[in-house]
């Protein structure tokens, strides 16, 4: 919603949104109360119960809701903190029983192609839904263990596929980068543990991990299978300490739910010894190496093509991947055969990040 000028009050950002009518009967409708009770709170004639400052956050853009809270902050003393422990049930938060028929079901019924992104589509929606329902703010990103091209041994993860709530898009896939022992991510793979940094801002703090674009707590817990480890379910909040005990046992459900969308017969799991993370350049430095990507993987497919050995885009962009890899870690760079022997498989099932 744009205004000319900040508003300096919770009623005068509320009055903006109700000039309109017709919203104003929508956000009537959405809080279950008479539109002309909205008139009577932005004139100060009544006093929203608090119930309803929290269902307001819904129904404004997400821009607004962080201004909404710090307004009605400076009225309400502790409203965010309020606001948080509110979302917080009487029993353990639990992943819906209907969620894991949907699992089940999609995992007996969808192409083998699809799985992945099927899988991980419908599992990140539920916990987005669970673990930010007021819409705060939250990244969700499944990041897996790079393929080793060099000495046998996993240097890297790569997030691979990824949602999110506002300022975070739907949809993650274009801003792929890869992690390292240094990220919150990797910690939990390398610990085999779920962990948490509950304020990522400033970095002379002794916590794992490092603060992203707006990013101000997060947890990560490892994606594991009979005792092996594929990657990792890293989870980002807009709101420092964020992660209750709660909040974390979930994202521990969710990771274990997402280790269904992997394939263990293709070695996507691997034992905890060949995994040897490295440190890896923050996202921006790696952006430069990732801007020709899809010219790479195009010139890669090409001359598979003229050498006779084809391969689909998902195949090349793991070798693609893998260099880039090998060039930010200063590694000696992956040759193409073993490359091609690496990713020949028949079917891939993951949707590339790139």
């Amino acid at each position: 919603m744009e205004q000319t000028q900040t508003p300096q009050t919770w009623r005068e950002l509320l009055s903006i949104y109700i000039d309109d009518p017709q919203m104003r009967q929508g956000i009537a409708d959405a809080l279950g109360v008479n539109p002309i009770t909205l008139t009577r709170w932005i004139k100060q004639q009544s006093i929203p119960r608090p119930q309803y400052l929290r269902r307001l956050l819904t129904v404004l853009t997400p821009h607004d809701r962080l201004l909404f809270m710090s307004l009605v902050d400076k009225e309400v003393e502790g409203f965010s903190t309020l606001l948080q422990d509110d979302m917080l049930p009487s029993e353990p938060l639990v992943i819906p029983p209907e969620v894991y028929k949907r699992v089940l079901h999609t995992c007996a019924t969808i192409p083998k192609r699809l799985r992945f992104s099927s899988l991980c589509d419908l599992i990140l929606s539920q916990a987005l839904k669970q673990l930010d329902p007021y819409r705060l703010g939250m990244s969700i990103i499944v990041t897996c263990c790079m393929p080793p091209s060099y000495d046998n041994k996993v240097r890297t993860l790569r997030e691979i596929i990824g949602k999110g709530t506002a300022p975070w898009g739907d949809q993650l896939e274009q801003q792929a980068v890869l992690l390292g022992v240094e990220s919150l991510a990797g910690y939990a793979v390398t610990s085999s543990h779920l962990v948490a940094n509950q304020k990522l801002e400033g970095e002379q703090g002794l916590s794992f991990g490092y603060r992203a674009r707006w990013e101000e707590s997060a947890a990560a817990a490892p994606i594991m299978l009979m005792g092996r480890i594929a990657g990792s379910l890293l989870v980002s909040s807009t709101q420092p300490e964020y992660f209750t005990p709660m909040h974390c046992a979930l994202i521990e459900s969710y990771a274990e739910l997402v280790a269904l969308a992997f394939d263990p017969v293709e070695e996507d799991f691997y034992e905890l010894e060949r995994i040897q993370l490295s440190a890896v350049p923050p996202a921006e430095e790696q952006r430069p190496y990732l801007s020709g990507f899809r010219q790479r993987v195009v010139e890669i497919m090409i001359q598979a093509l003229r050498d006779d050995h084809p391969m689909i885009a998902p195949q090349a962009e793991l070798i693609v991947w893998q260099q880039v890899e090998a060039e930010l870690l200063h590694l000696p760079p992956p040759s193409e055969v073993t490359g091609l022997l690496r990713v020949s498989r028949p079917e891939t099932k993951r949707r590339s990040l790139k």
